[in-house]
């Protein structure tokens, strides 16, 4: 059900409750240790095919969408004032272009990455950010997540200009990124979340992901 995106925040929002506070510094269960099996995942149209994947000595997690949305999430609650810089790195191998990703019909991104604030017991409070590669805004834009509204910012990391089948390294200072998005001054996180998805457009789109980790700087 393609509606079922505007659950996707506060779906994170439940699995994060409870858990314990990362150590520094904050290491997401590991593709090229092939800790796969300690993400966990969950259908929202279709099943994203999501398998580790080696070429030469490189493993990292290769993300196949065929008409699908399904989210692969850790949550994890680190701390931002310690460990505020998320990085990560990934590259587009089957470009998508949903048409205009502002709509609900053009929702669809080859590689998103996630980070998640919750809002207490109020999951309507919940926050996120959503790191995209687009294909039809160019880098930097922002705008609101079309199924969330203002309750998950949009931000294109990279779009149609950067190469397909190139690993990019990206570093993002998520403490920064929530005042300047949400206004909001946070100390910390709950979650993270990695999707490719195609659901809304019909098309396929496929990608790689290389392991996320917090650090200082």
């Amino acid at each position: 059900m393609k509606q079922a995106k505007f659950w996707i925040v506060s779906f994170i929002f439940i699995l994060v409750l409870g858990q314990g506070v990362a150590s520094i510094p904050v290491e997401l269960p590991s593709f090229s240790r092939g800790e796969l099996d300690q993400w966990q995942q969950e259908s929202f149209d279709g099943q994203t095919t999501y398998q580790l994947k080696q070429i030469k000595d490189k493993q990292f997690l290769e993300a196949l969408s065929e008409q699908s949305a399904s989210i692969l999430y850790f949550p994890v609650e680190v701390d931002l004032t310690q460990t505020p810089v998320l990085n990560w790195s990934w590259a587009k191998q089957l470009t998508i272009d949903p048409g205009d990703e502002t709509q609900k019909q053009g929702d669809d991104f080859v590689a998103r990455v996630y980070v998640v604030k919750k809002g207490g017991l109020l999951f309507w409070n919940t926050r996120a950010i959503n790191y995209v590669w687009s294909a039809q805004q160019p880098k930097n834009s922002v705008w609101n997540n079309p199924f969330a509204g203002d309750k998950a910012k949009m931000l294109a990391v990279r779009d149609a200009q950067d190469a397909g089948k190139t690993w990019y390294v990206e570093k993002r200072n998520i403490l920064e990124d929530f005042k300047q998005l949400h206004g909001k001054e946070i100390k910390d996180i709950d979650g993270v979340a990695i999707m490719t998805d195609s659901d809304n457009s019909g098309l396929s789109a496929k990608a790689y992901y290389g392991d996320l980790y917090f650090t200082a700087e």
